[in-house]
């Protein structure tokens, strides 16, 4: 292995939704509630699109267990806050209940921005996502893991997906986000990229004709970032429990380095079309872990425990080396225990065989999202 590694930092950010927390609908954030997270968290917490969001980003982490202690107090911190106002967060890409028809936009210039170009599509955005910073400072490397990890980036979509409910009614998808998503321009699975300067020069060319004002713009599940040197996953639905959230951390961060272990191996990952994995990507979105995912390698699907273990083997050597087997291996637990899209319908069906209508056993969701933000805190 090349003596120059990355230290492989990470950064997770968070976008969470803001509910009643009598009525469980959803509610705006006062602005002094905005101010009273700033006043304890800085930079690291900031308004989102909607005012019934608050987003948050943790420092620069070096293992896991740091991204634990610092994603804590920031859930910790927004949901004290919260409270004070009568207010609860969700950690969920979707409301079970609300319509999206009922919410406004933040009053800052760069929404309305957004707003006008975006039009009808941006009003629909009422969704919550988690992306994984990994450091890589050398530009070149970044492209070359870009092009190699989306490979996986389907499977770490399957393993978050909490977004199954969307305005009251079971989608029969298990993560309506990405649906919802994928409309708007400059997303999906990113362009294989020949190198830094091909990537440069495109954002560059769309900079200079007025249609983006930064590369912030490119909203690909995967990505340069614009303002870290850093390669950013953006796929993953965000997570109800934070284990689950620092179990995608910490997968996202170990294929990572496994992939740069091979590239300087001389032993890269395969590159796979993105209609190939574009496959894949639809199978998680659809059917989050219930169901198998094609590998590429022997040319057929193989159930997703499968595909986890196989995972979880070839990167073995990069969880020991970033302290974080524990979080890695309960990737199984997720298979074990359902994702929250799995969760959140066992808490429907429940409610409903309880005699609830639908409205109360959605609420009973609502509920079950309210209690499981915190309990891992």
């Amino acid at each position: 292995m090349a003596s120059q590694a990355p230290e492989f930092t990470i950064g997770i950010e968070e976008e969470y939704l803001l509910v009643d927390q009598e009525t469980y609908a959803l509610a705006h954030a006062p602005d002094a509630l905005i101010d009273a997270c700033k006043k304890d968290l800085a930079s690291k917490v900031s308004p989102e699109f909607l005012q019934c969001q608050i987003e948050i980003g943790t420092g620069v982490c070096h293992t896991i267990s740091e991204a634990r202690e610092d994603l804590a107090h920031l859930r910790r911190t927004v949901a004290r806050h919260a409270a004070e106002y009568g207010l609860a967060p969700i950690a969920a890409s979707c409301h079970p209940i609300a319509d999206w028809k009922d919410q406004t936009h933040t009053d800052k210039e760069r929404y309305h921005q957004l707003r006008r170009d975006l039009a009808g599509v941006a009003r629909r955005m009422l969704i919550c996502g988690m992306h994984v910073h990994v450091g890589i400072p050398d530009e070149e490397m970044r492209i070359k893991l870009v092009n190699q990890l989306k490979y996986f980036l389907p499977h770490l979509h399957a393993l978050s997906t909490s977004s199954p409910y969307w305005q009251g009614e079971d989608t029969g998808m298990n993560s309506y986000r990405l649906t919802v998503f994928d409309n708007l321009p400059r997303t999906g699975l990113p362009p294989l990229m020949d190198d830094w300067a091909q990537f440069s020069s495109t954002v560059e060319t769309l900079v200079n004709l007025g249609l983006i004002e930064d590369a912030s713009k490119i909203w690909w599940d995967l990505r340069p970032s614009s303002k870290y040197p850093t390669i950013e996953s953006r796929i993953c639905d965000v997570t109800p429990r934070m284990e689950v959230t620092l179990t995608l951390a910490a997968l996202t961060q170990c294929l990572t380095r496994m992939l740069w272990r091979k590239s300087t191996e001389g032993d890269g990952w395969r590159v796979v079309q993105n209609f190939m994995v574009g496959e894949n990507r639809w199978r998680a979105q659809r059917y989050g872990v219930s169901e198998g995912l094609i590998d590429f390698g022997r040319k057929e699907l193989i159930p997703f425990s499968q595909a986890v273990d196989e995972i979880i083997e070839l990167i073995s050597e990069d969880a020991k080396a970033l302290y974080c087997v524990a979080e890695v291996n309960a990737a199984r637990d997720i298979l074990t225990n359902g994702t929250s899209a799995d969760q959140q319908r066992k808490v429907y069906a429940a409610a409903m065989d309880g005699g609830a209508s639908e409205k109360e056993a959605l609420k009973a969701v609502v509920a079950s999202l309210v209690a499981d933000f915190g309990a891992d805190l």
